[in-house]
């Protein structure tokens, strides 16, 4: 099973039930804060964490005075407008004294269609890791309709892990793993410890999407699974209402995981080179021998630019007599690439009128 102070990267999705009592409608503080010294003990290892936490709905429903039945579209938006501030305040003042700065990111499922806000929503995140602050990703549940909606955390806590290449993806749950049957209802029923392998046989353990044990279902979190695993993230399922959750993962608590037959940087690149490419970037001598090394394409050495591409799409990297190096996405369009081509990073500004990223083709996004 996978150590979690032994990741690099980790998401942690946290559903509304964790946070939120069903029957106050109000903040479990005692156990929030509990999960905000699991983020600090996992930062002091140099851990980057990111929580994906559902609760907007569920605080804002309790101060505007709403019933605990399904609320309509506008009703839900509005409880998410209420309650998200709140949940955005409880996390900074949970995750203050221990000197971590947090951050709200606010998504929707066409941040990830769109390969533009995809790309922005990455660098954003991103750049928040490099700074030190925790992310705490939600659904922007204020203006997100259903045809615009994950539909559940587990599947954005797998999006967002596999955006941001995390190693590792914890699911805090009200059941502690995969079972072949529900517990609840079969008493034979058998809770995996690993999973290697998402066979047909685990999909049909799984039931239909309303069958399971939370929102959703042991199915959305076999999907969440399928998506982790195949970015090269190892994900687990475990309980997550006692305090100290992580705590209580990392020593040997009650779980499943489903783990990844590669590292999330070479199921990256292996997705990069499996794109069909939208044009072609020739690079001189010098530039070739800086990407054998690991280092990022910029500008200056870029000699020709071919295609119609735009930002985030695939294209081919020759070097100057015409043989391909690899493949990268492009962190500009191919108009804007064959302005700069040829010119220093402090000349983009100048050149397009307007600030722009220092490579061309980021080396994380490069497979050569």
């Amino acid at each position: 099973m996978a150590t979690l102070t032994a990741a690099r990267r980790l998401v942690v999705k946290i559903g509304s039930a964790l946070l939120v009592d069903r029957d106050t409608g109000t903040l479990r503080s005692d156990w929030l804060r509990s999960l905000a010294s699991d983020v600090a003990w996992l930062k002091s290892n140099d851990v980057d964490v990111v929580l994906v936490s559902s609760g907007s709905i569920a605080l804002g429903r309790g101060v505007l005075g709403l019933p605990p039945v399904t609320l309509p579209l506008e009703q839900s938006q509005a409880a998410a407008a209420v309650g998200q501030i709140r949940l955005a305040r409880a996390y900074e003042e949970a995750l203050a004294p221990h000197g971590i700065t947090t951050a709200q990111v606010l998504v929707t499922l066409e941040d990830s269609a769109d390969r533009r806000r995809y790309l922005n929503s990455r660098a954003t995140l991103e750049t928040l890791l490099g700074l030190g602050a925790v992310p705490i990703v939600n659904e922007n549940d204020t203006v997100a309709t259903d045809e615009i909606r994950y539909g559940d955390n587990d599947r954005l806590a797998a999006q967002i892990a596999v955006t941001i290449g995390a190693d590792q993806l914890v699911l805090l749950s009200d059941v502690d793993g995969f079972y072949s049957a529900n517990p609840n209802i079969d008493p034979e029923a058998k809770r995996f410890d690993v999973i290697d392998a998402i066979t047909p046989e685990i999909e049909a353990m799984a039931g239909d999407a309303g069958t399971g044990l939370s929102k959703g279902g042991m199915k959305t979190k076999l999907l969440a699974a399928r998506t982790a695993i195949a970015g090269g993230c190892t994900m687990a399922i475990t309980e997550g209402s006692a305090c100290n959750p992580l705590k209580k993962l990392s020593e040997g608590a009650a779980s499943t995981w489903f783990t990844a037959g590669e590292d999330p940087q070479a199921a990256r690149k292996r997705w990069i080179s499996s794109m069909k490419p939208r044009g072609e970037i020739k690079v001189d001598t010098g530039a070739a021998k800086a990407l054998a090394t690991g280092k990022s394409l910029l500008p200056a050495g870029v000699i020709e630019v071919t295609g119609e591409f735009g930002r985030g799409d695939p294209v081919t990297i020759l070097d100057d007599t015409a043989r391909k190096l690899g493949q990268g996405l492009a962190r500009y369009t191919a108009q804007e690439a064959d302005a700069i081509k040829g010119r220093k990073s402090s000349e983009i500004e100048p050149t397009l009128g307007y600030p722009g990223r220092a490579a061309l083709i980021h080396r994380d996004d490069m497979a050569l």
